[in-house]
């Protein structure tokens, strides 16, 4: 093993257990602030009110425009309804979307956060932020980004349907399974990567089986916060430049597009370094397309062309995807990706 490695570690607080979120009002006091934004989507306005009214004095009101992609000028109306009602922090109830509006928030303001997960993304515990806009989507890694608190309640995900749990599970595999081959990677990251991807691979078929066991749900809420851990540590490859391509640019929905496209980016990587996805081959059944094969048990989608793309699309995707290219432990140019992308397309078992 290589010993030559620079580990950074996370100053985030990582709160973790059932009836926890309801600490969200003296974590608000703790980081010292006095006037908390309550962020969501639309769809969980009316838990966002029920949460600011929990929070009492120190709840500044709601923000429930929280999109996708986190579009810029989703971020500036939030903005400004942050300078109007005076908030000195905000707090993330949901997704992706919503942890990715307060992370766009703080990276301008520098105003604390702290996120209440709802589903797996693992993207709360990073220090990186992805927005659209014009039809690009662009990542910026910064320390202002990281939020200082995580409350990770898995009482929260009960109510979360499978296949949002499924398809999130899987985009938080992406970062474990990228994190195994990153040119920053380090022993530490990687066996958080492992433990997430374990975790995960238990589960989330029991989570199909059975949504309402709340020790599944924990144990599937753990693997995602050690995978986004991960994604948190170490540079993004492949994976990440490919499905910001499609999420930026198609506006294909984040979280099946990572599912999506997870067996095969690992595919395509797995015959220049066999030997950093070993694990990966080991948890998944003794070949790189067992990631597929799990996909496809647990109900994920396999083909892009069921999130709407065209065929004609993927060559517009494959150029976007290689103009600049993240460093990927596989040579990238834009014949190999579009060849990647129509297997992805067709839903494709990746060989072996």
């Amino acid at each position: 093993m290589n010993r030559d490695f620079v580990y950074s570690g996370s100053p985030a607080h990582i709160v973790f257990g059932e009836g926890k979120s309801a600490l969200a009002g003296a974590w608000v006091e703790t980081i010292g602030c006095r006037k908390a934004l309550v962020l969501s989507t639309p769809q969980r306005q009316a838990d966002a009110e029920a949460l600011a009214e929990r929070l009492g004095p120190v709840a500044a009101g709601v923000f429930a425009g929280a999109v996708m992609h986190t579009p810029v000028g989703v971020t500036e109306r939030a903005m400004e309804t942050v300078a109007r009602m005076g908030a000195d922090c905000v707090v993330s109830l949901g997704g992706g979307s919503t942890t990715g509006l307060g992370k766009a928030i703080a990276y301008r303001t520098d105003l604390p956060q702290i996120v209440i997960p709802t589903t797996y993304a693992g993207s709360e515990v990073t220090p990186i932020l992805g927005e659209t806009e014009g039809g690009r989507k662009t990542t910026v890694r910064h320390p202002r980004i990281l939020p200082e608190v995580v409350i990770y309640d898995p009482a929260l995900t009960l109510g979360l349907p499978v296949g949002i749990s499924v398809n999130s599970g899987l985009n938080a595999m992406a970062h474990a399974v990228e994190g195994l081959y990153a040119q920053d990677r380090n022993p530490i990251s990687t066996l958080m990567a492992i433990e997430g991807l374990s975790a995960l691979r238990t589960s989330l078929p029991k989570i199909v089986k059975a949504p309402r066991d709340i020790d599944v749900r924990a144990d599937a809420l753990y693997g995602a916060w050690l995978c986004g851990a991960v994604l948190g540590t170490v540079g993004m490859a492949l994976h990440h430049k490919i499905c910001h391509t499609l999420g930026g640019t198609f506006g294909t929905p984040h979280a099946e597009t990572h599912a999506i496209m997870l067996p095969h980016t690992a595919g395509y990587n797995a015959d220049a370094v066999p030997e950093l996805l070993a694990p990966v081959v080991e948890i998944f059944g003794g070949s790189i397309g067992g990631l597929w094969d799990f996909a496809r048990e647990i109900g994920a989608p396999l083909t892009l062309k069921d999130l709407g793309l065209s065929e004609a699309d993927l060559d517009r995707a494959a150029e976007v995807a290689t103009e600049n290219p993240h460093w990927n432990p596989r040579p990238v140019d834009r014949r190999s990706i579009r060849a990647l992308l129509q297997d992805a397309w067709e839903g494709r078992r990746p060989a072996p």
